[in-house]
């Protein structure tokens, strides 16, 4: 029973490692460290929620573990164009084209 403990605890812990470095690194190439960056920059507004704070604090060193790991691949981006959007602002993008090619600008949309 011990074992099964032991790894259902490990794969919490992993889940968790550096929410914000694999949200950073979802986007357009933010430099070095960005997870760790994003976290401190949370925690500095003064808009951030208290009950967030502590959350931030644990996640810091989580994702600052993940952004070392992540080093290699941030170095291979870091010749990448800097202005490249996101994943969501490609396919909202290519939806665009799409809607001026097809030549209906209300494709897939319902009017009432």
């Amino acid at each position: 029973m011990k074992p099964l403990k032991v790894i259902a605890t490990s794969c919490m812990l992993l889940t968790t490692c550096g929410c914000s470095s694999v949200m950073s690194h979802t986007g357009a190439d933010q430099g070095y460290y960005a997870g760790t960056r994003a976290n401190v920059d949370m925690m500095k507004k003064d808009d951030t929620s208290w009950a967030m704070i502590p959350l931030l604090a644990i996640d810091l060193p989580l994702s600052a573990a993940m952004d070392t790991l992540l080093l290699p691949y941030d170095y291979l981006r870091s010749d990448s164009d800097k202005k490249a959007k996101s994943p969501k602002a490609r396919v909202q993008q290519a939806e665009e084209q799409n809607q001026a090619t097809s030549g209906n600008p209300d494709q897939g949309m319902s009017k009432p």
